[in-house]
């Protein structure tokens, strides 16, 4: 993100198996235009990984992950470290995807932080997740709830190889998308709190190929997590080629 392209990330959740994520890849990278001067990340599942790793080898795509434990090794089922991330040629991570922590009673507690570190310590770029939820909106507290999520979970954080991602929670998987403009000043806002002018953040909520123009045209945001649209590789292209 150094190099001020815009951010396209695409959170395929759990969704796609080995042999479809390949499906997948195959037409997507002849649908996305060859010029194209977007950073494009795919987050597959874990199972698709080492094989999706293996066919963006001289390709504009990258690949991320959708969680990372803080721990190199140890007794934790189901996780998954960044040490075995590096060895799939894996760039970036979310952290604190919503979806994965409306379950935990503490989301933005001092895991978070670790996982932070975690990922940079292997040199994969975190992408953090922060936002708030209709009934917070409601409050007027939306700009409260982000701040305690950050000073949480950003202590001792490398700014310099981070992304924040702000996701309007009221709006994931509902076909409702934050107005750009309204992106637009709460991106400012964050990016005013942490100090750091040029810190990459991007906005999540609902994006699809009739509101990315909207959204991409704002000055403070600097590209978009695409949830649901990610999976078909033409409404995907789209995005890309907008």
């Amino acid at each position: 993100m150094k190099n001020g392209k815009k951010l396209i990330v695409a959170n395929w959740k759990m969704h796609k198996t080995q042999t479809e994520s390949l499906e997948f890849l195959n037409f997507f990278l002849n649908e996305i235009k060859k010029d194209h001067d977007r950073e494009v990340i795919l987050f597959p599942p874990f199972t698709s990984l080492g094989v999706i790793s293996k066919h963006l080898y001289g390709t504009k795509v990258r690949l991320g992950a959708q969680n990372i434990h803080w721990d190199d090794y140890g007794s934790y089922t189901g996780s998954i470290s960044g040490l075995m991330l590096g060895e799939l040629d894996v760039k970036y991570v979310i952290v604190n995807h919503y979806e994965r922590l409306r379950c935990e009673q503490n989301p933005y507690d001092k895991m978070t932080n670790l996982r932070l570190k975690a990922a940079q310590r292997h040199a994969i770029t975190p992408i953090l997740c922060v936002g708030e939820t209709q009934e917070q909106r409601n409050a007027d507290e939306t700009e409260k709830i982000i701040d305690t999520q950050l000073s949480n979970a950003l202590s001792d954080v490398d700014l310099n190889n981070l992304i924040i991602g702000y996701e309007s929670i009221w709006a994931i998987g509902t076909g409702e998308s934050c107005k750009p403009s309204e992106a637009n000043r709460i991106i400012a806002w964050i990016r005013k709190q942490l100090g750091k002018k040029d810190i990459p953040i991007i906005y999540g909520g609902s994006v699809t190929h009739s509101n990315i123009k909207g959204i991409m045209a704002q000055p403070e945001i600097n590209g978009v997590m695409v949830g649901s649209l990610s999976l078909d590789p033409t409404s995907l292209a789209r995005i890309v080629n907008f």
